[in-house]
């Protein structure tokens, strides 16, 4: 009994242990005193670069255990760095709010607005009204609201808001079954449609999944999926769906300024360009794989009749409990579409757009608004316009409840401070601010060298591995979290073996979204697990397929329309040729091949080419 009550203890502090072995475990890297040189000396590693190093496994580790909240331990750079002599704390902190993180905190503000008045289970319930006449269309109504819904609010709302629909559903088909001694014919001749529409859709507690039969088991396992599938696939589809694509564009800007560049061109039309398209046919071939695994034969024949009353008539009922449209619904509506359509034609390549109008005062010529210009300004006016008629004037009407004139807005702070996850922009603050202390130390840049080895493989090929290995371990901890711990690996492994940095930061950022296999993968896993109706082995397994169907599709985009979307079969000259003309007196071509040989120097600014 000691001995139990002792291993006891020892897992009720198991994230003090953690914490502790984050720490202690690379303090190897604190005692660098010396350089350690490689190769001629053009790729040394030096004391600023491993205590930097020291930085990035720590959180790292206390990531992957998450032994403290995620978003806490993002914060750490802001003393570590400092105390430990790699940057000044002015400089760290300043990556925490910035551009794309109030791209982000509109967004959320948005997604904020869309809960708080309904207008997301209006959107979802509404397009299984049009699709969920048949099981497999079902499994695409299902699919298609969480889909859309996730790029624009997290996926986590977007999970909890479909899996009351997708559990009545059930329910109501389960109880249908158990009538099914009764002959469909006998039943629709007596009673018509009473006795389908006279079945209670009051959800028990607990689905007891024991009690269906065979095939709604299927049923249901595929119904939980397709929510969890829409949520992870619609997330890559725009800028701010989720935030490793955040963390794309933020580290991404942030290394392209390193090299004297004002962004590196990821803008929101452009994503969508690339994205949008691949999210629609991975979503289309997730349909027909959950359509295989789970309805088998089925998915081609015609539901029979009492079942597809069932789910009519449970649908039917969620639409009635909605009510009529609210004006604060239609506002908010407005307002999402204005937004979209502020962020498609901010910038459209070779036009322009309404961002040209508002130009620099010194020079006239520089545009000043960015996307988050957009963001923030539709954010603000939920502050601002009411969410129903305002009672005053003509309008005002003296009650009980209202007294004296006033009214609501859409938002209000209290509203915004409970339904916004704060906590993402610290964890994209963090890795903005890692990245930018692993680049300003060279450390990017060893890592660079140190993955030349890989420079002999061909560019699909390594993308693949690259897409694999991030996919894989995104399954143990938080895609935010690996986004911005690999970004910086990833930039300095593209410009070693000589290929286009985004070709292979794209890649992965979206590979960081293919978590299909666990329950702790992610937030919408975690939500369909716990309705019960699928197990761990279940889940693994079919994600396990679905995992590499989804990073095939990303291999395709990125080698095909996304290649001409970024022009990702040019080398940037900025990084192919930083300081060619102190070595062979200038460049005379903007783009090079990707047999071209870059070799690595002690820092990021020198790079010269062979």
């Amino acid at each position: 009994m000691a001995y139990l009550d002792f291993l006891r203890s020892l897992w009720a502090i198991r994230k003090w242990i953690f914490i502790l072995l984050a720490f202690i475990l690379p303090c190897d890297l604190l005692t660098t005193r010396t350089h350690i040189c490689m190769e001629d000396d053009k790729c040394c590693f030096n004391t600023t670069m491993s205590r930097c190093a020291y930085v990035i496994i720590v959180m790292a580790i206390l990531w992957i255990t998450e032994a403290l909240p995620i978003a806490a331990t993002a914060l750490m750079p802001i003393f570590l760095l400092p105390m430990l002599g790699v940057q000044n704390g002015r400089d760290v902190s300043k990556n925490y709010v910035n551009d794309t993180s109030m791209l982000f905190l509109g967004g959320l503000f948005i997604a904020a607005a869309m809960e708080d008045v309904n207008l997301h289970r209006r959107i979802a319930v509404g397009v299984m009204r049009i699709l969920g006449s048949r099981v497999n269309t079902l499994m695409l109504g299902l699919m298609l609201p969480t889909w859309f819904l996730s790029m624009w609010i997290s996926n986590t709302a977007a999970t909890s808001m479909m899996l009351p629909i997708l559990i009545a559903i059930t329910e109501q088909m389960r109880k249908l079954d158990q009538t099914e001694h009764v002959d469909p014919k006998d039943t629709d001749e007596k009673n018509g449609v009473v006795k389908v529409e006279g079945v209670t859709l009051e959800m028990e507690e607990k689905t007891d999944v024991r009690q269906q039969n065979d095939d709604l088991k299927w049923m249901s396992k595929g119904f939980a999926l397709c929510v969890a599938y829409g949520a992870n696939i619609g997330g890559i589809a725009t800028l701010t769906g989720t935030p490793p694509n955040l963390v794309l564009q933020g580290q991404a800007d942030i290394f392209y300024a390193k090299y004297g560049e004002t962004g590196s061109g990821i803008t929101y039309v452009n994503w969508m360009g690339l994205a949008l398209p691949m999210s629609v046919l991975l979503l289309l071939l997730a349909w027909l794989y959950l359509q295989i695994v789970f309805l088998r034969g089925k998915c081609c024949k015609t539901t029979e009749k009492i079942r597809k009353k069932a789910i009519q008539s449970a649908v039917l009922k969620e639409w009635k409990d909605l009510g009529k449209m609210t004006f604060a619904e239609i506002e908010v509506f407005v307002l999402f579409c204005i937004l979209a359509l502020l962020w498609v034609f901010r910038s459209l390549p070779d036009v322009g757009g309404w961002g040209d109008l508002f130009t620099d005062v010194k020079t006239g010529k520089t545009s000043t608004a960015r996307d988050s210009t957009a963001s923030i300004l539709v954010a603000c006016l939920l502050f601002i316009l009411p969410r129903e008629i305002p009672n005053v004037f003509c309008c005002f009407k003296k009650s009980e409840t209202n007294q004296k004139p006033g009214y609501r807005p859409i938002l209000t702070w209290d509203t915004a401070q409970s339904k916004v996850s704060w906590g993402v922009i610290f964890l994209l603050g963090g890795g903005f601010a890692l990245a930018n202390a692993a680049s300003t130390t060279g450390l990017t840049s060893y890592i660079g060298c140190e993955l030349k080895v890989f420079e002999n493989l061909d560019r699909w090929v390594m993308n693949l591995l690259v897409c694999l290995l991030v996919s894989a371990v995104t399954e143990i901890t938080s895609n935010t979290a690996i986004a911005s711990i690999i970004m910086p690996i990833i930039f300095e492994l593209a410009i070693s073996v000589g290929l286009h940095p985004l070709y292979l930061m794209i890649s992965s950022t979206i590979a960081c979204s293919f978590a299909f296999c666990l329950p702790v993968a992610t937030p919408p896993n975690a939500i369909v697990f716990s309705s019960g109706f699928i197990k761990i082995p279940e889940m693994f397994l079919t994600g396990l397929f679905m995992n590499i169907i989804a990073i095939l599709t990303v291999t395709l985009a990125i080698n095909t329309w996304g290649s001409a979307i970024y022009n990702l079969d040019t080398m940037p000259a900025i990084f192919a040729a930083k300081n060619v003309n102190s070595s062979s007196g200038n460049l005379s071509t903007t783009s090079l091949p990707f047999s071209t040989t870059v070799m690595c120097t002690t820092s990021v600014d020198s790079l010269t080419t062979t």
